[in-house]
């Protein structure tokens, strides 16, 4: 649907949201799905320009942005993936991003990334 700057409601319920403790960058709300192989789906919706930390995972991550743009940084190059674009970083890669208020983005892990936020 044209004009979306939301993921849609039902992707964005409230026993599915990322603790913030899992979340690499300020000022994401992201929401995670769980595979039955351990793997893991994320979706994050970025309200402020931010950058995140490096950091390296044990599984392969993909990625695809749906609005916005993400600046992947890798052995210092940077590469820019705007919307509708998509990229793989494997498993054992330090990566680190910068991205631009608005973004929205899916990533698929090949491992658990994320753990929702405890119920009280």
């Amino acid at each position: 649907m044209p004009g979306m700057d939301k993921f849609p409601k039902f992707m964005r319920h409230p026993a599915n949201r990322i603790a913030r403790s899992s979340q690499a960058t300020p000022g994401v709300e992201g929401y995670v799905f769980d595979g039955a192989n351990g793997t893991q789906m994320a979706f994050w919706t970025c309200a402020k320009t931010a950058s995140s930390a490096e950091h390296i995972h044990d599984y392969d991550e993909y990625m695809v942005v749906v609005q916005g743009c993400y600046t992947l940084i890798i052995n210092g190059e940077r590469i820019q993936v705007e919307a509708g674009k998509e990229y793989v970083i494997p498993r054992g890669i330090p990566h680190r991003g910068e991205v631009e208020a608005g973004t929205r983005t899916i990533h698929a892990f090949g491992g658990h990334r994320a753990d929702r936020v405890q119920k009280r």
